[in-house]
């Protein structure tokens, strides 16, 4: 590498210290004009088992404090005060009517205290000040509140994210337990949700990792808000969090602006817990889980992993890449290759204080039992515990290692995701750097010794048979709505901000010449380059320009290219050959493209693209290589009908396009059955003759990069210009649903759809677009608020509108617009809908939200260096010569409300509403439903061919 990890100046973390004790890490990083901001506690599921206290307190923790999202606190405060007093005593008391009549006192209580409320103030105002992708996430170890930001409003946002953590108010409890209860049934609901908790329980206990992070049944339905309140007095201290930035800014800058706003919070520290550990298996342990999806069987085998600091990682790591790597020359990758299993994956996730370790195959369908699939396994394992393997396949996977890990750490989001590991397992970032800068000082024998210490004959052995485990969806509450009458008003606090210097930046946008090069080879050839300023890694990318919605089936093809050599090479030989380079080969099936992607190290660069050319020229086709293909067709079609999300898409795909659903013009599995390896071979040779986009990130000058593509890449094949004919979408002249039922699901999944004239020209797509966010788009939109914030109707809720692009302005568009809701609030959920969309609610305040939004995402969304060609080779596709994102701001700054209103009437106030439903219909009351529309109950052969 040009660059070693440990002197890579944009992968430095400086450390300090706050004078209240907590400890941030900041990490300049001016590649891109953002700043991503997190804030680590050292609290997690981990430090409340089994209760979903974690995890509601992060919910809540969004509903702003004395300052943020209220009109009058004091006022406020008494009844936010009774209304934990009436938690508390329904947390003790069983008795249904008892019960009942505390949820009505307590519903009571909530529409009251509404009547102070500034609902999503917090994510307005992390929108106003530069601020994207605000969320949280709450672990079995920690919990994590995080966002993007623009860097001239870093004061603003220390400031907010310091006073969200000084006293949070937990208000509006009612709705988002309501919200908790649909999260946890989506879990239910989602394929394998009910075996893993199964697994983790009988795998950790007596360990708290045992529990679910989301908590039982019975703690949900008995929620204590002292107990949250207790929570956080005890773990949300300074000393006990970590304040990590990563980005554009300038640390002597930033320093003072922290030490203002973070020391606020409170001192102390954190109770510390002493947990018994996971007990070590005897022997070999059994353990049956029931799983839905007939005659595939299921096998892993478990054993005790690693903790996040242990010194083992990285030898361990490198063992599990023996088995299985991303080449397919691992041990494992092997008995797959040879139809000696079904499919194969290791396991190894490392936790605070346990890990996961393990091995999950699929033996093959009907005839292969448990016990030889077992054996097989072990055969494996014991080979390397032997040393069975050879110092060039060790050497290369070290080097892959290294490329992988240089990869993640060069971006400011995934290095900010290895940030927030690192804090929380307690090592220093410089130890970490350290660590994997000696990847190559680790040996065979420290491989061999790891193996020979983690995979004993002490284990579980987890068998998989057909079947459901029997639950109850955690019922709602059925309150009133909570309505809080202050949507757009604006707290004291939240005017105080505005005295905040701001120092004012244009937002970013790409410059096509500036930020690339761009070079024609020939008419339908382009070679789009970019310097890689950080590492020695390159990315090449051949981009055909044809893809899935013009050329059906490229998925079996995009796996069967994975799987193939060359007449010259065995699929082995040209694998590891990739290998010894560091390099990968991966195919890449999307919409439009069909991708061609190898990543490896400059310095080797001119051997990989032999390699390439060589595949690209002289791939070979081998017959046997299809079984895999059709076993992987015969399993995602079985995993597809087990998942109502699934089956929600192929039921969308038939309402939107009917007869032309690419699930009715795919190969059928009898089909597939019937390819022969020249079938798939034929097809990447059309593929080939597509107009084409070359794609070279890294440091070889552009001319050599050129040569290397004159001779390697079969330019002389493409002929064909880019593009498809599209689908026309089915136009509705009544409302109409259309219903697959399945039984064995709580939740419904509804997407409403409605065709849309085309939008005439430039005005009206930006039209559409500020329409789409404001009634749909994210936490402030209408749909959030009054579906799942006011109503807890459901917990996943959005709005698409697809229109036509630059270069097909006679296009129609289409709005999709998706919930996920309990089964027995599915007509109620489908009804709040239908009247948002009948008579939208006026909200000028929204409309500045929306823009500033926009400015945020436009700026804070720059690409990377790696991923700059391909963004601009899309907008070019697309029709534009410029950054469309800066002609977009300027239409919409000079929009408001009373456009939007004009398009919504003219588009989408009358326009007839059509519903795709995956639900019970034993759950549902289907009378209500026909109401709303005629109901055309579907079966798999009316949706899957």
């Amino acid at each position: 590498m040009r660059s070693t990890l440990t002197t890579s100046e944009f992968l430095k973390v400086k450390e300090h210290t706050l004078s209240n004790g907590m400890t941030v890490w900041l990490n300049e990083d001016h590649g891109q004009p953002k700043i991503v901001g997190a804030v680590v506690v050292n609290a997690g599921a981990l430090d409340a088992p089994n209760t979903g206290i974690a995890h509601m307190l992060e919910h809540m923790m969004f509903k702003g404090t004395d300052k943020i999202g209220t009109t009058d606190y004091k006022s406020e405060k008494v009844l936010l005060d009774l209304i934990a007093d009436k938690y508390e005593a329904l947390a003790d008391t069983a008795d249904p009517e008892k019960r009942a009549h505390l949820q009505k006192i307590i519903n009571e209580l909530s529409v009251d205290a509404a009547e102070y409320v500034i609902p999503n103030e917090f994510d307005r105002l992390t929108t106003r000040y530069g601020g994207s992708k605000l969320n949280a996430k709450t672990t079995q170890d920690y919990t994590c509140y995080f966002n993007t930001f623009s860097p001239q409003y870093v004061a603003q946002w220390a400031e907010i994210n310091s006073e969200r953590l000084m006293n949070p108010v937990f208000r509006m409890c009612q709705s988002e337990i309501d919200t908790v209860y649909e999260e946890k049934n989506m879990c239910n609901d989602s394929f394998g949700g009910q075996a893993a908790p199964k697994i983790w329980e009988r795998y950790f206990y007596p360990h708290p990792y045992a529990y679910a992070v989301i908590g039982s049944d019975e703690n949900l339905r008995n929620p204590r808000i002292s107990e949250m309140r207790r929570f956080y007095e005890d773990y949300y201290v300074a000393s006990n969090m970590g304040l990590l930035l990563s980005g554009d800014f300038d640390t002597d800058h930033v320093l003072p602006i922290l030490e203002s706003t973070f020391s606020r919070i409170r001192s102390g520290k954190a109770p510390k817990r002493v947990y018994e550990q996971p007990r070590e298996f005897s022997g070999r342990e059994k353990m049956t889980v029931n799983m839905e999806m007939p005659f595939y069987k299921g096998l892993a085998l478990g054993f005790r992993g690693l903790r996040m600091d242990s010194p083992d990682m990285l030898p361990l790591k490198l063992a599990m890449m023996l088995l299985n790597n991303s080449n397919g020359t691992g041990l494992l990758d092997k008995l797959v290759l040879d139809h000696k299993l079904l499919s194969g994956i290791v396991i190894n996730q490392s936790y605070k204080e346990a890990g996961v370790l393990g091995v999950f195959v699929m033996p093959k369908l009907f005839f292969q039992s448990y016990s030889s699939a077992e054996k097989m396994l072990w055969n494996v394992i014991d080979r390397i515990k032997s040393g069975d393997f050879s110092d060039g396949a060790f050497e290369s996977l070290k080097l892959e290692m290294k490329r992988d890990i240089v990869f993640d750490l060069e971006e400011i989001n995934s290095r900010m995701d290895m940030m927030i590991n690192v804090f929380n397992s307690g090592v220093s970032w410089q130890d970490y750097i350290n660590e994997i800068s000696d990847i190559d000082k680790i040996t065979r024998q420290d491989v061999i010794d790891v193996v020979n210490r983690y995979f004993t004959k002490n284990y579980l052995l987890i068998t998989k048979k057909t079947g459901t485990y029997p639950y109850t969806p955690l019922p709602k509450s059925g309150f009133e709505p909570v309505k809080p009458k202050h949507s757009d008003a604006s707290s004291e606090y939240s005017e105080s901000l505005r005295k905040i210097p701001v120092e004012e930046l244009k937002p970013h946008f790409i410059d096509f010449k500036r930020d690339m090069d761009l070079t024609p080879i020939s008419p339908l050839v382009n070679l789009y380059s970019k310097a890689n300023p950080v590492n020695d890694i390159f990315t090449f990318v051949v981009s055909y320009g044809i893809g899935s919605a013009g050329m059906r089936d490229l998925e079996k093809l995009e796996l069967y290219l994975s799987l193939l050599g060359t007449e010259s090479k065995t699929f082995e030989t040209f694998r590891s050959s990739l290998q010894e380079l560091g390099a990968t080969l991966v195919f890449d099936a999307t919409e439009t493209t069909f991708n061609v992607v190898m990543n490896g190290f400059d310095s080797k660069f001119v051997e990989a693209m032999r390699l390439l050319g060589d595949f690209l020229r002289n791939v070979k086709a081998d017959n046997k290589k299809l079984r895999q293909v059709v076993d992987e067709a015969k399993v995602t079609e079985k995993s597809l009908f087990e998942s109502s999300d699934s089956m929600s898409v192929l039921l969308l795909e038939k309402m939107k396009f009917g007869k032309a659903s690419r699930f009715l013009t795919k190969m059928s599995l009898k089909e597939v059955k019937r390819l022969k390896g020249k079938n798939l071979i034929e097809m990447f040779e059309r593929v080939k003759q597509y107009e084409c986009n070359i794609h070279y990130c890294g440091n070889l000058p552009k001319e050599r990069v050129m040569e290397l593509v004159r001779e390697e890449v079969p330019l002389d094949q493409i002929s064909v210009p880019s593009g498809f004919e599209p689908r026309e979408m089915v136009i509705y002249d009544k409302p109409t649903i259309l219903f697959y039922d399945m039984k064995n699901v709580s939740q419904s999944i509804v997407y409403a759809y409605m065709h849309i004239d085309k939008l005439r020209d430039e005005r009206e797509r930006h039209l559409g677009f500020l329409f789409n966010e404001y009634f749909g788009g994210d936490m402030s939109s209408i749909m959030f608020q009054e579906i799942r914030e006011f109503r807890s109707f459901a917990y996943d809720v959005s709005s698409r509108l697809k229109y036509s692009r630059k270069l097909r302005p006679n296009e129609p568009a289409s709005l999709v617009m998706r919930l996920a809701t309990q089964s027995e609030n599915t007509v109620d959920a489908i009804e709040v809908l239908e009247g948002l969309i009948r008579d939208m609610p006026v909200r000028p305040e929204r409309i500045k939200v929306v823009k500033q939004d926009f400015r945020n995402t436009a700026s804070n969304e720059y690409p990377t260096f790696r991923s700059m060609t391909m963004k601009v080779a899309g907008y070019r596709h697309l029709g534009f010569e410029s950054d469309p994102n800066k002609r977009r701001l300027e239409c919409i700054e000079s929009m408001d409300m009373d456009d939007v209103m004009s398009f919504y009437r003219e588009k989408i106030k009358d326009n007839v509403i059509s519903y795709s439903i995956v639900g019970n219909s034993k759950q549902i009351d289907m009378n209500r439903l026909s109401k709303m529309g005629e109901i055309i109950k579907v079966s798999k052969k009316d949706i899957y061919k």
